[in-house]
This record gives C-alpha cells, structure tokens and sequence, in this order.
C-alpha cells in the first residue's frame, strides 16, 4: 500500500467554508459509530481523525489533503469526513444540519469523486443507510459501500453477511473491511485512486 502524508485542512459548517473546488474529493459516510473514524486513520497511517467513545461527537465536514509525498505542495486529493447519523441522542440536532451545509456538499459539489459510504458488517441493513445510498443514487453520486468491523466475522458469516448487506442496500460493490487487520484496505485505496482518476 502506498504511503502517503494527509494534512487537516478545515472544518466546514456551511458551504461557504468548503475549499475552493479544484481536485477530486472522497467523502466518508456512515452511522455515528461505524468506524468511520478508524477506517480514515488506518488508509491514513496517521490518527488525523479522531475517534470518540461517544457517538455523533463529528459535527462539521473535516477536510483532509492528501499528497504521495512530504514534499509536493499541492495536494492530490481531498478527503471529506462527514458527521454521522443515526444516533438517537444527537440525531434530531445532527440532522436538522444535513440540508443547510451537508445536503448541498453531497447533492451539488462538482469535485465529489466518490462516496464512500460505511455500514457496520456485523448487524443487518439499517434503514438510515438504504435512504443515504438511495439520495446519493439520487444524484448519480459514484459510491463503494464498505462493510467494516470484518475482522468479527468468521469465513462463513462474512460471506452471509456480504450477500445480506448487498440485498438490503440493493448495491451490487460492496466491500469488507478491517481498520484492525488492515483486510481490505488495499482495495479501498484501489477505488480511491480509480475514482480520483476518472474523475481529474
């Protein structure tokens, strides 16, 4: 896996604080403790992201550049955490937010390459993230949803689990992944760099 040097750039909270847009951007989705925070960090190399032990802590869209050396300037791509969703606590508050700022990065931001949307593995599809995918379809959006938290699973009930989440989301790429283990990172950064290129 290729090595590279992410920086924090900003935090967005309302579209007037989005970076200008001039390279691809992968955005980072999923329910408030889903391992979004993991997944970022381990393709990163770095704990850029930060991980909480309570959910729905993200409430702006975190920036990140990312560049395939120490020395270049400009970035090559950005990567976009998204806050998450689905946590009833914070979930009115969190979602009174996704039309002002959220909504428009998602619907109308011309350098979205890809959407990574993350669902936890380890339990059944969930109804919030059928209506995320089905928005993000919505809009022609390029998406690659990954089942994390894999390393739980065992060979066959990763193969159910697999089949499962690709019915209920009604997604055919889906892939498993491990922040722990490292399975499937690989092929993340694979799509990553796939998208960015179709895209630039």
């Amino acid at each position: 896996m290729q090595r590279v040097y992410p920086k924090f750039l900003l935090s967005a909270f309302s579209p007037e604080h989005f970076p200008a847009p001039s390279i691809p951007e992968v955005a980072f989705l999923g329910r408030s403790n889903v391992g979004k925070s993991s997944l970022l960090n381990a393709l990163l190399g770095s704990k850029q992201a930060h991980i909480s032990s309570t959910p729905g802590r993200t409430r702006s869209i975190n920036f990140f550049s990312i560049t395939d050396s120490p020395d270049r300037q400009q970035p090559q791509l950005y990567f976009a955490d998204l806050p998450g969703y689905g946590y009833a606590k914070l979930s009115k508050s969190i979602s009174s937010e996704w039309p002002k700022f959220i909504e428009p990065y998602l619907a109308e931001r011309p350098t979205l390459a890809l959407c990574l949307c993350l669902v936890d593995s380890n339990i059944p599809p969930q109804k919030s993230d059928a209506q995320l995918i089905h928005f993000l379809q919505a809009h022609d959006r390029r998406i690659l949803v990954i089942g994390t938290k894999a390393d739980r699973l065992s060979g066959n009930a990763r193969v159910k689990a697999q089949a499962e989440l690709r019915k209920g989301l009604a997604v055919e790429d889906l892939l498993l992944c491990s922040s722990k283990t490292g399975a499937g990172l690989k092929e993340v950064w694979s799509a990553i760099y796939t998208a960015a290129e179709d895209e630039g």
